[in-house]
């Protein structure tokens, strides 16, 4: 009996979508106001599902403390109140598209719980844009 256990988690950063091997004109007509040179922010909201057997004797998937533990540690510590090109690690190269923070979260997360559990991420970039990422 597969059972899902979800966590929702918040953090606030600024990004420019831009690839530095194109010309300052193709950037600003691939991603438009999203290039701008000043950054530009976003509210994320991150839902992290982890899917497994119930465990006979805890009733738990995963306990939630440590889930949200996890989220607090490896996505909100890290990148509430960045900017993401700017001050981490992940995104010094990494153009910070939605799906690409959505893959390097489920990264960070994966690594923290255990193999027999399978991870999905949903980032909201707005209300209305989101993306999702259950791995490869």
């Amino acid at each position: 009996m597969e059972v899902s256990v979800s966590r929702k988690s918040n953090f606030n950063s600024a990004h420019r979508l831009h690839v530095a091997q194109w010309s300052d004109e193709k950037n600003k007509n691939v991603f438009g106001i999203c290039n701008n040179e000043n950054y530009h922010g976003h509210n994320y909201v991150v839902i992290a599902t982890v899917t497994g057997e119930v465990d006979d004797v805890t009733g738990f998937v995963i306990d939630t403390k440590i889930l949200k533990k996890i989220l607090m540690e490896e996505v909100e510590t890290r990148f509430d109140h960045k900017n993401l090109n700017l001050d981490t690690d992940e995104f010094k190269v990494l153009n910070p598209t939605a799906e690409n923070i959505a893959v390097v979260i489920w990264k960070l997360i994966r690594k923290r719980i255990e193999n027999n559990l399978k991870l999905k991420i949903i980032l909201y970039e707005t209300e209305r844009n989101f993306v999702e990422y259950e791995g490869k």
